[in-house]
């Protein structure tokens, strides 16, 4: 159901981590490392937001076990249905990189 993209509010626990998370965006990137690019950043349950510095960066891959669901309307929906667009464009062209780094 769930398989690229979960809503902004999810309550998540990643493999390996202690504590639980809540999705506050998308694409992110760790601060000094613009290369690479997680699918979410989110903020530690049931604390919130404190500062940027305790803001988490993972992947969808990364995630253990869903707790809850954020909030989803149509709104939502049509938001998934670009990001996923923008995921999808994003996966081939690191196919395409990586391809054309083999032939060189």
């Amino acid at each position: 159901m769930f398989e690229r993209t979960l809503p902004i509010g999810t309550i998540v626990s990643l493999y390996g981590a202690e504590k639980r998370l809540m999705i506050l965006g998308y694409l992110k990137y760790l601060k000094g490392d613009n290369v690479r690019v997680y699918d979410y950043c989110g903020c530690t349950y049931p604390e919130g937001y404190l500062d940027s510095e305790t803001t988490a960066v993972f992947d969808h891959d990364d995630i253990e076990h869903i707790y809850a669901l954020g909030f989803q309307d149509e709104v939502q929906f049509d938001f998934r249905d670009r990001l996923e667009q923008i995921l999808e464009e994003r996966d081939e062209e690191a196919a395409q990189n990586a391809d054309s780094e083999r032939e060189d």
